[in-house]
């Protein structure tokens, strides 16, 4: 940042995300670092976190991008803005193709024009489930169009002249700080507190990841330099049905309320993938990559609730 070449800066995109808010909370405190939190809009953030700068910046402007860029020159950029929602993105074709791919073009140039490491974030959905979980060299076959949205952007991405990083992750869960989204704990817990019965498919298996892990993950690479692709999730494979009842237990509700469910019991506008999951050796070898269980990350978002036993 301008006065402060003596420190690397990073620049988040979708720093209003769930994955943004929990680099920006893991970064802020860092003094190694200058941190440059970017979003459209205004900050959504809160207001007394204190050690980074606050930008707005359209991913889907290029003129914006290239701005931004080149005033900061960011050291690393730390890519999390993406339309996710699988269905939407089914749905919405045209603007899942700006928001994954013809972004991460922008961001991919202005990157190499101002020398930036490009760190994406890219998912398990790239994969057709028929072989998982799945190492970073297995080959990609997406079944529904967000995955082949997140396959183009992974090209885009390997193709540049700079140094950039893949990281592949799924089922990310986690509090945002304006709780402004759910999961599947908060949602389990809150259903079966109504007494509702609750049926979960346990034919999709993936490795949950808890946000802050992912937000560590991408913190080792921009520490080590790492480039390539490295697999960030959790480190167990579980089932939705499985993730229920673990949450069940956690909380002390009753598990009986929870059926098991065939995926062909649904109907959903994307396909999914049936399991996809992830071997995430490379990452604990190569960074010291530690996720916490699934149970641990339930006990880390119950405390983030304030939820007493």
């Amino acid at each position: 940042m301008p006065g402060q070449v003596s420190k690397p800066s990073i620049l988040i995109t979708g720093a209003n995300g769930l994955l943004g808010q929990k680099l920006i909370d893991r970064l802020r405190g860092d003094t190694r670092f200058n941190i440059l939190a970017t979003g459209r809009g205004t900050s959504r953030l809160p207001r007394d976190w204190k050690g980074y700068t606050y930008v707005h910046m359209d991913i889907t402007q290029p003129e914006q991008v290239s701005g931004i860029f080149l005033q900061y020159k960011p050291d690393i950029s730390i890519h999390c803005a993406s339309m996710t929602n699988v269905d939407q993105c089914e749905i919405d074709r045209e603007a899942c193709y700006e928001h994954n791919v013809t972004a991460v073009s922008y961001i991919a140039q202005a990157c190499e024009k101002s020398g930036t490491h490009l760190i994406h974030l890219s998912t398990d959905f790239i994969f057709d489930g028929n072989g998982g979980p799945y190492l970073e060299d297995d080959r990609p076959n997406p079944i529904n169009y967000y995955g082949q949205s997140k396959l183009a952007s992974e090209k885009i991405v390997k193709t540049s002249s700079g140094d950039w990083t893949i990281v592949r992750t799924g089922l990310v869960y986690g509090i945002s700080v304006d709780m402004s989204r759910s999961n599947i704990v908060l949602w389990v817990k809150k259903a079966l507190e109504e007494g509702k019965e609750l049926n979960l498919v346990d034919d999709q298996i993936r490795t949950p990841t808890l946000a802050e892990d992912l937000a560590e993950g991408c913190v080792l690479i921009a520490e080590k330099k790492a480039t390539g692709v490295f697999n960030i999730s959790g480190k167990e494979l579980l089932t939705p049905y499985d993730m229920a009842v673990e949450t069940a237990a956690f909380f002390k509700l009753d598990k009986s309320k929870i059926k098991k469910a065939n995926s062909r019991d649904f109907t959903q506008t994307a396909k999914r993938p049936l399991k996809t999951g992830f071997i995430i050796d490379k990452a604990v070898n190569f960074l010291n990559y530690r996720p916490h269980s699934f149970k641990e990350g339930i006990a880390i978002m119950a405390k983030q609730i304030n939820f007493k036993p």
